[in-house]
């Protein structure tokens, strides 16, 4: 059986990309494959780990459970576009100053649920942090310095709204 590919503009990061792609593909696999943006990790593909998460219009999903074809009309980010411009995102400097990411490969995950979870929630508690991130697997740091990271940066933002 010969399947047609299709074609779509994919909103990523800012940014309209056409891409032409076999209508069974993952979002995972459009935005690694197709689009080379690889901070988006390949991780359990099962919809268990969180690695893959990328935000669609704000919200964290997995993308290894999501379908590109779905996604027509709807801002993606991924891990490359969270800072601002040159500069890192709060959330990057923290993780990097307090050594939250170790082998790195879940961190995509965490600082794009994290991004999410503090924009409705400026000031999470830690049990709201334990909560939100559930959905996301880290086999390095055993979470204290990633928990750490985030409140700093809530600090931060919190801060930073006020200037």
């Amino acid at each position: 059986m010969n399947v047609e590919r299709v074609t779509k503009v994919l909103r990523v990061n800012g940014e309209d990309h056409e891409v032409r792609f076999l209508p069974h593909k993952t979002l995972l696999e459009v935005i690694r494959e197709d689009l080379a943006l690889t901070g988006t990790k390949h991780g359990c593909e099962l919809g268990e780990c969180g690695t893959c998460t990328v935000l669609l219009d704000g919200e964290p999903m997995l993308s290894c459970l999501t379908l590109a074809l779905e996604c027509e009309d709807v801002e993606i980010t991924t891990i490359e576009g969270l800072a601002r411009g040159p500069e890192p995102h709060p959330l990057q400097k923290r993780f990097a100053e307090l050594g939250a990411s170790q082998c790195g490969y879940c961190s995509s995950g965490f600082l794009l649920t994290a991004s999410s979870l503090l924009e409705t929630q400026p000031d999470p508690d830690r049990e709201t942090l334990k909560e939100e991130l559930a959905g996301n697997l880290c086999r390095c740091t055993g979470y204290l310095q990633i928990f750490q990271a985030i409140e700093k940066a809530a600090a931060d933002l919190r801060e930073e709204a006020t200037r």
